[in-house]
This record gives C-alpha cells, sequence and structure tokens, in this order.
C-alpha cells in the first residue's frame, strides 16, 4: 500500500523505485545492530584492502614479466621448467607475449611408433615379439594407405579430446550449421520476394529487402568466420606437427644427422619436408572438414527440403544423378595425389641447388664457377618446368569435363527437376496432387504459390548444385591431400625408424655386411675417459647398402692427462674416429665408451669445419649454451672477456661493438678466428676430454702452442687429429693410422720413447734416402720431355725444331725474321 501511495504522488515509477529501496535500505540498517555494523565496515575495509592489494600484486608481476621478456627477447633467449618445458618471449604489438612450449613425452613417441612402423609378416624375433619396419611404399591415392596415414596424422594434430583444436573444430562446426540454416532462409525469403513483387505488395516487399539485409550481414560475418577459423585450424595443426617433428628431429639421438647421412629414406631434402610440404598439408587438411563436411550437412538438408516440395521422383533423380556424377569424375581423374607427390619433391630437389649455391658462394666465386651452377640450376628448373607442364595439360581436360557436368548439366537437370510439380503434379507432393481448379482469384494466388515455390525450390537447387560440386571438386583436392599426406607420413615414419633405430634385413635373407641392420657394438656413457676396443672404423653407406671398411679393428684407452695425437695420411680415418666416439657413425662391432656430455665432467668436439650460429657474440662464446644457461651457471660477462684473452681474442667485444651485437658471424670472422673462437667456446666450457679435428691449422704456431698450453692447463684431455708435426710436444700418445700396404694398419706409440724415436730416425731416413735420388730423377724427367717433344712425320724421319727452339736453346733473342 506503500508503495502505490509513493507512485500516486511521485508520478514518476522510476524515481518512486528508488526512494522506496532507499527507504528499505535506512530501515534495514538503522534496525542493525552496533556488531553487525562493526563487522560489515571491517568486511567492507578489508575488501577494499585486498583488493588494492591482489591489484598491486598483478600489476607488479605483470610489469617484471613485460620486463623480463623484453630483456630475454633482446638476448634471444627463453626460460626452461622442471618438466622440460621452455618459455619464449615473442614480439606482441608495443610489448611482448609469453608462450610456453612442452616438449613430447617419450611415452608419446613409443605409443605413436607402431603407427608409423609396423611388424613386417613372418618376421618373428626369438622373444616372440616381432620387429617395427616402415610400412612399404604406396602410390598417394584414395585407398586404404591413406585412409591409415592420415588418421596417424591426426592422432598427432588433435591428441585429446579436450584440446585447442577440438574447441575450434567445434566453434567451425557450429558456423558451418549456421550456414547452412542462412542458406535455407535465404531460399525461403528469396521466395517470398518474389512473389510480393508479383503480387505489387509493397510493404511486405520493403520488409523482405529489409529482412534480406539483415540475414546477409549475419551471413558475411558467418563466411568471414568460417574462414577465420579454418586458418587457426591450419595454424593449430602445423603448429602440433612442427613441435613434435621438432622434438623427434632434433633430439640426443642426433637424428637430424642420421637422417640425411646413415638413413636417406626422404633424401637430402629434409627441410622442404618440415617447411613447405607441412605446411601445404596443414592448409589442405583443414580445408577438408569445410569442404566435406559442409556439403554433406547442405546435401543431406536440401535433399530433405526438395523432398517436402517436389516429391520422391525429384529425390531419386538427385542420388542418381550424385552417383552418376561421381563415378564419371572417379574413373576420368587423374592421379592427382601422385603428380603432387612428385612434383613436391621435384620442387625440393630446384631448392636444394638454390640452397647449396648459397652455402658455397665464397667458393663458387673464387672458382668462377657462376656459369657451371647456372647450368645446374637450369636444368633442375627445366624438369620441373616440364612436369608442370604435363599437370596443367592433365588438368585442361579435367577441369573441362568438370565444370560441364558440375556447372552446365547439373543446372539443367535442376531446372527440369522443379518443374516437375508443374508438369507432372501426380508425382510432386499431396497439396499438389489435391489441387482443384477454382476461380481467377484463386487461380492468380495458385499462380504466386507456384512462383514462389520455384524460386525457393531454384535456390535450393542452385545451393544443392553448389554443394554437390564443392563435393565432387572435393575428389581432386583429396587427392592432393592424398600426395601431401603421403610426403609428412613418410617423412615422420623415417623419423621413427632412426628414432627406434628399426632397421631390418627382409624377411629371409641376411642383412648386408656393415649395414645399418647390422650394427653389433656397444657404447657405453659414463667412463672415465675415451676407450675403443676392436671397433672397426667404417664409412657408413646409406641403408641398407654397407659400409666402407677403412681400419678392420681398431682399439685405444685414454685416460685423464693421457693427451692422445691421431695422425696419418688423408683418407684413413682419422675424423671418422672422432665421429664414431660422437655416436654420429654407428659402432658395428667391438665396444665404445665416453663420458656422457659437454660439460666439466663431460667430453666436447671441436669439428674440422668450425661452425657459428645465429645470435649476439656473447652466444658464440657459449654455444650451445644460452644466455640462461650461462647465467644459471653462475657465469658473467667479465668472465667471457678472460676467456676470449686467453684465446687470443680479446679485442673483439670492442671491434665488433659489445656481447649483444648480432652479425652474421660465420662472415665476419676470419679462418682464425673462427677456429680460436671454437678453442675459446673449449676454455668456456672446461671438458675433462676434447677431441679437436685440425682445430688450428690456420693458426700460427707460436699462438697453436699457447692455445694447447692454457687447453691443459684448465684440466682437459686433449685427442687431436692433425698432420702437424710440432703437436707431439704437447701430446703423451700419437696413433699413426693408415700404416701397411693397404693402409689399414695402426700403430700406437707413447712419445719420448726409444720405439717413437726410432720410429722418427726411420722416417729421417727414408726422407734423406729420397732427396739422394733427386738428381737422378731431376735427369730422368729430362729424358722424359724431351721424348715427348720429338716430332715424328710419315715415313719415320724426325721433324727438326722449328728456328725459335733453336734460338731459345742458344739463349738468343729471337727476331721477327727468324720467326717468320
Amino acid at each position: 500500500m506503500a508503495t502505490q501511495s509513493t507512485l500516486r504522488q511521485d508520478g514518476d515509477p522510476l524515481k518512486a523505485f528508488y526512494n522506496h529501496y532507499a527507504t528499505l535500505v535506512r530501515s534495514r540498517v538503522s534496525g542493525a545492530s552496533k556488531l553487525t555494523k562493526l563487522v560489515s565496515t571491517i568486511s567492507l575495509a578489508l575488501a577494499i584492502i585486498g583488493a588494492a592489494y591482489g591489484g598491486n600484486r598483478w600489476y607488479s608481476r605483470r610489469r617484471a614479466e613485460k620486463e623480463t621478456g623484453r630483456r630475454l627477447l633482446r638476448r634471444n633467449s627463453g626460460l626452461r621448467g622442471k618438466d622440460g618445458s621452455r618459455t619464449i618471449y615473442v614480439p606482441y604489438r608495443d610489448s611482448t607475449s609469453k608462450v610456453t612450449i612442452h616438449p613430447t613425452k617419450p611415452t608419446t613417441f613409443d605409443a605413436h611408433r607402431r603407427l608409423f612402423l609396423q611388424p613386417p609378416r613372418a618376421a618373428r624375433m626369438a622373444d616372440g615379439s616381432s620387429p617395427l619396419v616402415p610400412p612399404p611404399q604406396t602410390k598417394p591415392g584414395l585407398n586404404l594407405a591413406f585412409l591409415h596415414q592420415f588418421l596417424s596424422l591426426l592422432s598427432i594434430m588433435i591428441p585429446r579430446w579436450n584440446s585447442k583444436e577440438t574447441g575450434l573444430l567445434l566453434s567451425h562446426s557450429v558456423f558451418l550449421m549456421l550456414r547452412t540454416y542462412l542458406s535455407l532462409v535465404v531460399a525461403r525469403l528469396d521466395g517470398e520476394i518474389v512473389r510480393d513483387l508479383v503480387a505489387g505488395n509493397g510493404k511486405a516487399f520493403l520488409l523482405g529487402i529489409a529482412k534480406w539485409l539483415g540475414v546477409g550481414s549475419l551471413g558475411s560475418y558467418t563466411n568471414a568466420m568460417i574462414k577465420f577459423l579454418q586458418s587457426k585450424l591450419s595454424i593449430a595443426f602445423r603448429t602440433r606437427l612442427t613441435r613434435y617433428i621438432h622434438d623427434l628431429y632434433l633430439n640426443d639421438h642426433l637424428n637430424y644427422y642420421k637422417l640425411s647421412n646413415l638413413d636417406g629414406g626422404i633424401g637430402q631434402g629434409a627441410d622442404q619436408f618440415i617447411t613447405q610440404d607441412l605446411t601445404l598439408f596443414c592448409a589442405s587438411a583443414s580445408s577438408l572438414y569445410s569442404s566435406l563436411g559442409k556439403p554433406f550437412v547442405d546435401i543431406c538438408v536440401f535433399n530433405y527440403q526438395l523432398l517436402r516440395s517436389l516429391g520422391p521422383l525429384a529425390l531419386t533423380g538427385l542420388l542418381g544423378n550424385y552417383f552418376l556424377t561421381a563415378t564419371i569424375l572417379r574413373r576420368l581423374s587423374p592421379p592427382f595425389g601422385k603428380l603432387k607427390a612428385v612434383e613436391g619433391r621435384r620442387e625440393g630437389d630446384f631448392r636444394a641447388l638454390h640452397s647449396r649455391l648459397i652455402a658455397n658462394a665464397e667458393e663458387v666465386a673464387f672458382y668462377g664457377g657462376d656459369q657451371m651452377e647456372k647450368h645446374f640450376l637450369d636444368k633442375g628448373f627445366k624438369e620441373l618446368k616440364h612436369w608442370m607442364e604435363g599437370i596443367y595439360s592433365l588438368k585442361i581436360r579435367y577441369n573441362m569435363l568438370e565444370d560441364f557436368v558440375l556447372k552446365y548439366s547439373w543446372s539443367a537437370f535442376g531446372y527440369v527437376i522443379t518443374s516437375l510439380p508443374v508438369f507432372l503434379p501426380a508425382w510432386g507432393p499431396l497439396a499438389h496432387a489435391t489441387e482443384a481448379i477454382g476461380g481467377g482469384a484463386e487461380r492468380q494466388s495458385r499462380e504466386r504459390s507456384r512462383m514462389k515455390d520455384f524460386i525457393t525450390n531454384k535456390r535450393l537447387m542452385l545451393s544443392l548444385a553448389d554443394a554437390g560440386g564443392r563435393m565432387m571438386y572435393s575428389i581432386k583436392d583429396l587427392s592432393e591431400l592424398a600426395g601431401y599426406t603421403s610426403r609428412v607420413y613418410t617423412l615422420i615414419s623415417t623419423l621413427h625408424r632412426v628414432h627406434a633405430d628399426a632397421y631390418h634385413a627382409p624377411p629371409g635373407s641376411r642383412p648386408e655386411l656393415y649395414s645399418l641392420s647390422d650394427i653389433q657394438g656397444t657404447v657405453h656413457r659414463g667412463f672415465d675417459g675415451v676407450r675403443l676396443e676392436h671397433v672397426p672404423v667404417v664409412a657408413p653407406g646409406l641403408y641398407p647398402m654397407g659400409g666402407e671398411d677403412l681400419i678392420e679393428s681398431l682399439s685405444f684407452i685414454v685416460h685423464s692427462s693421457e693427451h692422445l695425437l691421431i695422425t696419418g695420411p688423408n683418407g684413413v680415418g682419422k675424423s671418422a674416429v672422432s665421429r664414431i666416439v660422437a655416436g654420429l657413425w654407428p659402432a658395428y662391432r667391438g665396444l665404445v665408451s665416453r663420458p656422457r656430455s659437454v660439460g666439466i665432467d663431460g667430453i666436447m668436439f671441436l669439428p674440422q669445419r668450425p661452425y657459428l650460429s645465429t645470435g649476439t657474440l656473447r652466444d658464440q662464446v657459449i654455444y650451445p649454451h644460452t644466455a640462461i644457461d650461462m647465467k644459471d651457471a653462475g657465469r658473467r660477462d667479465f668472465e667471457l672477456s678472460k676467456v676470449l684473452e686467453e684465446a687470443k681474442l680479446g679485442y673483439l667485444p670492442d671491434r665488433e661493438g659489445g656481447w649483444d651485437t648480432r652479425k652474421v658471424w660465420q662472415d665476419v670472422l676470419s679462418g682464425g678466428e673462427k677456429q680460436r673462437m671454437g678453442i675459446a667456446r673449449l676454455l668456456y666450457h672446461e671438458p675433462r676430454y676434447a677431441f679437436v679435428d685440425e682445430g688450428t691449422s690456420a693458426v700460427s704456431s707460436d699462438v697453436e702452442g699457447l692455445l694447447y698450453e692454457r687447453a691443459k692447463a684448465k684440466g682437459t684431455t686433449l685427442i687431436t687429429i692433425s698432420t702437424r708435426a710440432s703437436l707431439k710436444r704437447y701430446h703423451t700418445y700419437t696413433l699413426t693410422l693408415g700404416l701397411g700396404e693397404h693402409g689399414d694398419e695402426w700403430e700406437l706409440q707413447r712419445i719420448g720413447t726409444e720405439s717413437e724415436k726410432s720410429s722418427v730416425e726411420k722416417e729421417l731416413y727414408e726422407l734423406r734416402d729420397r732427396l739422394s735420388k733427386v738428381e737422378e730423377w731431376k735427369q730422368r724427367s729430362q729424358e722424359i720431355e724431351a721424348e715427348l717433344n720429338k716430332v715424328w712425320v710419315e715415313g719415320g724421319d724426325e721433324l727438326e725444331p722449328p728456328p725459335y727452339m733453336e734460338a731459345e736453346q742458344d739463349d738468343e733473342p729471337v727476331s721477327p725474321t727468324t720467326i717468320r
């Protein structure tokens, strides 16, 4: 009653409600006890203080995270979690965005291995298990092999039902269904607009136009979101596959090296597989759901609507047309999957030619081999061009057939179908069958209704033809997807084979000697030293071929502070020893023992060709560590300066502009500076053992001695591969390879012993003996040259030398008259 009286007095309902609410609050507050008021006040104050404190902490964390992101972005580094995850910061607008990358678990690789490696038939091991080998290569196409390959890759792209990709697929499905519904609305609205136009109903016509614009706005948004979600889905698929491949490609098992140097299953184009083929596969796979799922739903919905409008005869004709069209296109379609796979391989070969030229540009320029390289590039492009022209010739004929069948013949068939209720009302729906002929007004109403039904059915038929056309076009898209799927599946299956060392001889055959299926050696990690026991030095061949035997059996052991110099002629396997110890080449027989990894208690390898990574000057010294690893180890920049001073590179920070300078260091530093940078890395990491393969060949002898002495002072045991005899003074033992008649024998000696001195004296004696025969060799060389200068004419007579030759022999100047 009070509320009603207040409303009558004020007249304004909103103002009356506010006054009533305020009165109610005042009455409740005044009626509350002092304790309640005190508790409410304290609670409100604590809520305000807590909100302010929480907001301040959130702002502080956010500001610190941005500062960390800017610093790590500048240093091209990131953070590592305890679970092996890595957090990196990428530029985003005016700030940075944090991205956390979780590594693929080893159990995931084990679970997926049987999807990409299958047990061969009749190949059971002694324990009842069966070895895993890659599935046999099949021609890319629409077959069961394609279905298995795609589903195997799909298990990587969508790992869980609650993953991000599942959400994107559901969102994509919602918008696809919405577009199908909007197509039905547009078809009906189109018929109503035409009906109102023919009837001259202006008000209804304008209302229909307004509805059309509204539906069009929603339809434009729907189409844009479908394309956007399809692109997001493609990026999500590519992200999953790229991280999966990177985890399988770059790991401690050295798969990135073995993939191209030992396996050979994908040739030399792993980069083209990972970049181009993977991108095309993800784009094609993301569009598959839209190009197949949406048309299928459209066909079901539109066929149901046409069944209600046109009757069962029309539906029977439509279904028959679908099967007939699909059969014709399927039988006459070229093998697009195989063509795409070959096209990708040829594109990779052409790209590899350009990559090789870029990597060896300086050497080609010195030799002046631009014309030869141009010939190689032109030949590669010519082969690619001929193949592409052949594909385009096939596509011309197929596209003519496809356009005629899907556009013109389907349109004509659509007109025939939509005319059935007019010319054959008995075959139409029940409403048409029971029509009775009435007066003029009723006749006009029926004509307008027929006009509306015809326009609606025509719109439905056009949408149905579009859906059917996209369904038929998807046959070609599926064939191309089969080609991309075959390429990506081949890459991952080869990586799984390399990662699992799943090399087995075919059933019923013996493995070839020293092939990857004939590895019987043992590798022991964690040994305090370097040891080889009866290990053959074999240059491996690409699977399934066998390798080349360089040394039948090599045995030696290096303990701490027992420095070893490996020497011998070129091509006898000196660098092969370091590759076997590093795990790049397999130990086919015997035992290989070595420390675990790089570090104070590990082993480090300096390759023959110095490598400089991308990044700052600091990154060159601490490679393969990052700035975060350096900080975690408690190392600072002043220590790096000291390391460069010891490596005789202390001038580099001032010359290049500081530790954070980024340059193409492979081009900036000279040959000697590159090798000394490798020694600087050795001095920074301070490993207990180090293989140095011609690591100081471009350094002067005096600097070389200082570098070796400094490395030994750090406690590093050196195993040097070199032909310089001056390095013997820095080592304890010498291992000479390439001895014997066939060059497959070796000898291990302690430097400074009588036997070593006698061998040196024997070598000096052989050199003196050769020097004593120099005059005899010179005389023999002159005799051979004189015989070669003689010219014989027909009849067996010797031709006299020309006059200028006699003049040269007499050391007289040759006059023009004499020459003439």
